[in-house]
């Protein structure tokens, strides 16, 4: 029996402008496909990875979102850096601006499909490509788009990311730290849990310390092979009993590796949350 809860499930879907498969998008089929699929299995929304709003038909994406009875969960700036090459921290002036620009639009797109947040992980680059004043920088240019958020009701969410894909930000507390130096209630957390799973020291307190600090945004999943859940080793009761004691309410977006092919991965870590949500 499938119970109320305050807690939804999404599924990363690639939006079909993106040019180059993203790693860790799940779904196949054309759009209206990949919607259907997930509304069928259980999806409560889908976190969208686009590259480039400006290439979509938004109102159609709109009314296939109302059409599959599913939310925007999120939008994610994963398919940015892949497919265009733009990154916060880029050692080119020009492409940094570029960059702030292309979240400033998404931000703008999040509003316009009713998404809560936007993502920010691979997508702030590297502080070895930009040197001295990156963190700096991007902190600037993450108070600015905060408080463009803000204007539309929206939150930023920063992810603490391993540290063989990013060198700033790999645990929940410099990521805190981070936070306190930008200084903006609309810039907070995501925790995805297969980098949790690498970086920190403890399974649980991570969580407990973002939501106690009242900054965690967003929830990735993925097991601590990023693969679906389930498939790995990471307990997802406790995360999930761990999130309700500390009041989250928002999306549990899987984010992880497509295999054995991305439709599978999608049903088996809907079939498997359900179940650590107690609601199967």
């Amino acid at each position: 029996m499938r119970l109320e809860s305050a807690i939804k499930l999404s599924l990363a879907m690639q939006t079909p402008e993106v040019k180059h498969a993203v790693p860790v998008a799940l779904l196949s089929g054309t759009l209206t496909e990949k919607l259907s699929k997930a509304a069928v299995w259980g999806a409560d929304g889908v976190e969208i990875m686009s590259s480039d709003p400006d290439a979509l038909d938004v109102p159609a994406l709109k009314r296939s979102l109302a059409d599959a009875r599913l939310a925007a969960a999120a939008v994610g700036t994963g398919a940015v850096a892949g497919s265009t090459g733009l990154t916060l921290l880029h050692a080119d002036a020009e492409v940094r601006r570029q960059a702030r620009m292309r979240l400033y639009r998404l931000i703008q797109f999040a509003d316009q499909v009713g998404a809560p947040v936007v993502t920010i992980g691979a997508f702030r680059g590297r502080a070895a490509w930009m040197g001295e004043g990156a963190e700096g920088e991007l902190a600037d240019g993450l108070r600015a788009a905060a408080e463009l958020a803000a204007g539309y009701g929206l939150r930023l969410a920063l992810e603490p990311v391993n540290r063989y894909e990013v060198d700033l930000f790999h645990t929940v507390d410099e990521g805190l730290d981070f936070l306190r130096r930008v200084g903006h209630d609309s810039l907070g957390l995501l925790i995805d849990t297969f980098h949790a799973n690498i970086e920190e020291s403890d399974r649980l307190d991570p969580y407990r310390r973002v939501l106690e600090a009242g900054r965690l945004f967003h929830v990735h999943l993925g097991d601590n092979n990023r693969l679906a859940p389930g498939w790995g080793v990471i307990d997802f009761r406790a995360i999930v009993a761990c999130l309700r004691r500390g009041g989250y309410q928002g999306y549990l977006s899987a984010e992880l590796l497509p295999r054995p092919d991305p439709d599978a991965a999608a049903q088996q870590t809907l079939r498997h949350m359900r179940e650590a949500m107690g609601e199967e």
